[in-house]
């Protein structure tokens, strides 16, 4: 079951207009500063170690888990405070029981300026894969 966020249903805003700010095109076709992937990996062992160390796999406990850590791990990453990226943030947790699996993904981008990072994480019970992508915005 996903969620929906209604923020930007015109409904539920308030009925006070906003001026329309116009901005300048900056023309800047490449980052100041690149994404820190090894920064962010440490984020994702961290979130991953903290939240799942010590947790048995539950299907409900673990859909929600799943919100919670790539939220946690996005503001995270979001207070970098790295400019013009877009953060995608993907959880995968999952029952460890004699199987196995193979996530796979796949993206059109620059590989100039935009990347990722990813960490996977097992303990007896259940295992978790965590990717952030992160994609320039020009």
């Amino acid at each position: 079951m996903s969620t929906v966020s209604y923020m930007d249903d015109p409904g539920h805003h308030d009925d006070i207009p906003r001026l329309a700010l116009q901005m300048e095109n900056t023309y800047q076709l490449e980052p100041s500063i690149l994404f820190p992937e090894a920064t962010v990996s440490n984020i994702l062992k961290d979130v991953l170690m903290s939240y799942l160390q010590e947790e048995k796999y539950e299907p409900e406990l673990c859909r929600q888990m799943t919100k919670t850590i790539s939220e946690v791990i996005k503001a995270r990453v979001k207070e970098l405070m790295i400019p013009r990226y877009k953060i995608i943030v993907l959880i995968h947790i999952g029952q460890l029981n004699e199987q196995s699996m193979r996530i796979g993904s796949r993206c059109l981008w620059n590989a100039n300026t935009d990347t990722f990072s990813s960490f996977s994480f097992s303990n007896r019970s259940l295992f978790a894969v965590a990717n952030v992508y992160a994609v320039y915005f020009e």
